[in-house]
């Protein structure tokens, strides 16, 4: 059974930074596609950034400029830099996988900003 287990969430002040990291339990092969989502209480889930296994990386409007996704392909880790948090940033913070053998979300992670 695969696991992803996410760490680095928190309590910041508005205008600081966190870095969120997601490692697979085991090793995948075949990775596509790593990346993080989110959602806020009373909201759907959203699509935060994403990283292919070339590197190509796409991001939500609201958040380009101020975080960055980054892999790790021999540790079947995905991280997140978040710079510049906002308020509004503030949401359970989940990675996902996508291979061609097992796709699944981590358990998420509370990242809350205070203003």
């Amino acid at each position: 059974q695969v696991q992803l287990v996410e760490s680095g969430g928190g309590l910041v002040q508005a205008g600081g930074s966190l870095r969120l990291s997601c490692a697979a339990s085991k090793i995948i092969f075949s990775i596509k596609r790593m990346g993080w989502y989110r959602q806020a209480p009373g909201k759907q889930r959203e699509l935060v950034a994403t990283i292919t296994s070339g590197g190509s990386t796409n991001y939500a409007d609201s958040v380009k400029g101020r975080f960055t996704i980054s892999r790790d392909n021999a540790k079947n880790t995905v991280y997140l830099q978040m710079n510049s948090l906002k308020p509004e940033d503030t949401a359970v913070y989940y990675c996902k996988l996508d291979s061609d053998f097992w796709n699944g979300w981590g358990q998420g992670t509370q990242v809350t900003v205070s203003s």
